[in-house]
């Protein structure tokens, strides 16, 4: 999850916040700056521990790490066309690539990695980062969204399919065949994301009122949620909790919005008889006459949660994580600084704020500080692809599904590597993969 802040702290180039994203299972922070990027380590509540940062690259846009591994791809102002995949705790450049426009967002997990163009998204085989699909037929998409399930066994893809409604695509990853398309929204989509195991879509519109959970791959709508009613909102995250209980959504408001999936009409004990219950039942009958768009408001759920922050207007991301065995809300903001609340999905209500770090001025590059940055390993582990060359760059043409030249675009072949460059350990990825020698001046075809 990622995204551009659109106001940045005072304190000159090298303190403007350009982008921040949580990794995949929000153990990680990354944020990006004028001067390069920063990762940041979420285990502890009290600490914010910086893993690693680099001022190589300046003005850093986009900034994505896979899970908890060195791998972390980086896209800068200064080249927007261009993807910069690193081993961060080596320092090498794995590989690069180039586009035919701005690269607009990129999403990752395990299996694949996507790139996301105005006009086009690329699927890319991440164990070795060859082009496996180029989808070219979609409707414009300025922001650049999408969702790709962190799941890699199924790798579901989610994008708008159209420009004027909120109708969403969803493309198998695996296949490389759309599965289904869903009316999610009347307006156009603002937000979409998966849960965990990718068996889960949630997406917001344009107007940020309702929210709506849809199940995969049949697109069946599950749930519905209403974020208010008095006032459009934008919609800048969207995300489940890892083990799909929950669903937070923050916007351009103070306000941060968490619901929880249960179904309450299978389950709701016998209203008493009072005077509540009966007023309650006779509005659920009423609501059976009623125009349908005042029936869907009547049922749609609200709120289980609410955590509040001290300024409006501002882009912001959040997540659900554990920390120190404790459910927490955390919400990052283009004003540079990150918030975590305490979470009781007992109590439900408005969450507490426990603290606040700066994302400017916090941290110490200390990259032992996570488990998964050991010693490397023996070579019998991952193996990715190494950097490219300094010379005159060959090219291969894009491969589409049949294996062919798409619009005469070509993206330059990267050099494999003489040796292996292992990641930190057995779990970290790409995959096991047999690298090749220096192919110097050779194209690939398919």
């Amino acid at each position: 999850m990622e995204a551009e802040a659109a106001d940045g702290p005072p304190g000159g180039a090298e303190a403007a916040l350009s982008c921040f994203s949580f990794n995949q299972d929000c153990t990680s922070l990354a944020i990006g700056t004028k001067a390069g990027y920063k990762l940041f380590s979420l285990s502890s509540v009290e600490q914010l521990d910086q893993v690693h940062g680099s001022n190589e690259i300046p003005d850093v846009y986009i900034v994505e790490r896979l899970f908890s591994s060195s791998l972390v791809v980086v896209v800068s102002h200064t080249k927007p066309r261009q993807m910069n995949v690193y081993h961060f705790k080596k320092g090498t450049e794995i590989c690069n690539y180039s586009y035919s426009s701005n690269i607009l967002s990129i999403r990752l997990n395990r299996q694949r990695l996507l790139v996301c163009l105005e006009e086009a998204i690329y699927i890319h085989n991440i164990k070795d980062m060859k082009l496996l699909k180029t989808i070219l037929d979609i409707p414009a998409n300025p922001t650049g969204l999408c969702a790709l399930s962190i799941n890699h066994s199924n790798s579901y893809v989610a994008y708008p399919g159209s420009l004027t409604t909120g109708e969403i695509v969803l493309y198998d990853g695996h296949s490389l065949k759309t599965v289904c398309t869903i009316a999610a929204h009347e307006g156009t989509l603002a937000a979409i994301t998966f849960n965990a195991s990718g068996s889960k879509l949630a997406s917001a519109s344009e107007k940020g009122t309702v929210i709506r959970v849809f199940s995969v791959p049949d697109g069946q709508k599950l749930y519905e949620f209403r974020r208010g009613m008095k006032r459009y909102v934008t919609i800048s995250s969207l995300v489940f909790s890892m083990d799909s209980q929950f669903l937070c959504a923050s916007s351009n408001t103070e306000t941060v919005h968490i619901f929880k999936l249960e179904h309450l009409t299978n389950s709701r004990p016998e209203e008493p008889s009072t005077w509540t219950g009966y007023m309650g039942k006779m509005f659920m009958a009423a609501s059976n006459y009623l125009p349908t768009q005042v029936s869907d408001m009547m049922n749609q759920d609200r709120a289980f949660a609410t955590g509040r922050l001290n300024f409006s207007g501002q882009r912001n991301i959040c997540s659900l994580s554990t920390i120190q065995k404790l459910p927490r809300l955390l919400v990052a903001s283009s004003n540079g600084h990150l918030y975590i609340y305490n979470l009781d999905p007992q109590d439900g209500g408005e969450c507490v704020l426990i603290k606040t770090h700066s994302l400017i001025s916090s941290g110490t590059t200390e990259e032992n500080k996570e488990n998964d940055l050991r010693p490397s390993l023996p070579q019998s582990y991952a193996a990715t692809v190494a950097r490219p060359s300094t010379s005159s760059a060959s090219t291969v043409p894009g491969y589409s599904e049949d294996g062919g030249a798409l619009r005469g675009e070509v993206i330059p072949e990267h050099e494999f590597a003489t040796g292996p460059v292992c990641l930190d350990d057995e779990n970290e990825f790409p995959p096991i993969i047999l690298c090749r020698g220096s192919q110097k001046g050779k194209t690939k075809q398919s």
